[in-house]
């Protein structure tokens, strides 16, 4: 038998974030979630887009499920799904998924962080008032992550860091960090390492960002030169920050699996404005119809699949495997969506500047670039697929990856 109480509750509950929406979300933002880039690849954000932002922080809601008692919206997972529904009616989109410190810092900080941690670091993230960076890649430490050398030393009343990071998106804009760190150089390759919450503002850390084909520069190179931090900078326990790091990991395949807020344009119109219609008002090309029309099963499938496991991880104390799998799905998708944009455009599919092409054509354009990193970031395909393997498939163990 239905719960007719918790229904009635979630409508009032609907009304209400209807009503907010309404009077917070700023009108020049509809539709426009592509904005998010902005937020992660740029300064703060000013005018309607910080607006919005700052208003997400102050009412919790950029973190919708997070305890109340940090800042967070403190909702319950319905209720989380109800204000989703309600900002896609609106045309709304969280700008502070774009960040790391919501996707990544933020939830393993309160799976791990202490209670003076968590009290320090998650009110600022939630309130989107600070920026953080992650610490993990190096020149000679990639997929291979555990060979990381960036050294950490304990002397008494803090720690000395040593050593670069490489792809650490946003790292120029950062004011914290949170870097793996090999705090014993005497153990074996997955132990000996720790999770550090390291301070950014600081004359022992320079960041170099690192200029890419798609125009935008979201990496840097980062240098530790006799970089300090305090000894409760320390994140879960000494020389277990592989276990913490991996949850991290968890944590961010779940934001990439496609379920942000915001919806894009449909493919279909795009093919419709620029290909045409035949005289059942379908887009003329047959074959691209055909594929436009696999592609948009294949999203479908995955949007579907992302709520299911939504559903099931309802007892789960957060990320788990499944973002692997959704994580490639969510790749597969954005990039074939990428493939098609650009047929669809034509020679207007070209441009990568100049007045013969439209905004939105050279956009089309550079994340269609960016959109190949999607395969390697957040940890390659191959070792999605070696993750699933071995942890959803039971297959055997042959190596060990993050």
């Amino acid at each position: 038998m239905a719960d007719s109480g918790g229904d009635l509750a979630l409508e009032d509950f609907r009304a209400e974030a209807r009503a907010w929406l309404e009077a917070n979300f700023p009108p020049a933002l509809k539709d426009k979630a592509g904005l998010m880039a902005a937020v992660m690849d740029g300064p703060e954000p000013d005018g309607d887009l910080g607006r919005w932002k700052a208003a997400m922080g102050a009412k919790g809601w950029g973190t919708p499920t997070w305890p109340a008692e940090y800042g967070g919206g403190g909702l319950s997972g319905a209720q989380a799904r109800v204000l989703q529904q309600e900002m896609a009616r609106a045309g709304a989109f969280n700008p502070l998924t774009a960040g790391m410190g919501v996707t990544m810092i933020g939830p393993t900080i309160l799976d791990y962080g202490t209670e003076e941690q968590k009290r320090t670091h998650i009110p600022p993230i939630v309130k989107g008032e600070v920026r953080w960076c992650v610490g993990y890649s190096e020149p000679n430490a990639g997929s291979d992550l555990a060979s990381l050398q960036t050294r950490c030393e304990d002397k008494g009343d803090h720690w000395l860091i040593n050593g670069s990071k490489i792809w650490t998106s946003g790292a120029q804009y950062s004011q914290w960090c949170g870097a793996l760190v090999r705090t014993d150089p005497k153990a074996k390759k997955h132990e000996g390492i720790s999770f550090l919450l390291i301070d950014m503002r600081q004359p022992g850390i320079e960041t170099r960002p690192i200029k890419l084909i798609a125009g935008a520069s979201p990496f840097c190179e980062t240098f530790f030169t006799d970089a300090v931090a305090p000894k409760d900078a320390l994140l879960g326990q000494l020389n277990v920050g592989w276990t913490v790091g991996k949850r991290l990991l968890q944590h961010e395949r779940a934001s990439q699996t496609g379920g942000a807020m915001g919806r894009p344009t449909p493919l279909e119109d795009i093919a419709k404005a620029y290909v045409g219609v035949d005289a059942a008002g379908r887009i003329a090309d047959k074959d691209l119809r055909n594929r436009l029309t696999r592609h948009l099963m294949d999203a479908r499938v995955h949007g579907q699949t992302l709520a299911r496991a939504a559903a099931e991880a309802k007892g789960a104390s957060g990320a788990t495997n499944a973002a692997s799998v959704l994580k490639n799905s969510a790749t597969t998708v954005a990039q074939t969506r990428a493939e098609l944009m650009l047929e669809i455009m034509g020679t207007q599919g070209l441009g990568w500047e100049g007045e013969a092409f439209r905004a939105d054509e050279v956009d089309a354009v550079r994340s269609w670039l960016f959109g190949k990193a999607m395969s390697i970031y957040g940890g390659s395909a191959e070792i999605q697929n070696n993750i699933i393997s071995k942890r959803i498939l039971g297959l055997p163990d042959t190596t060990q990856s993050a």
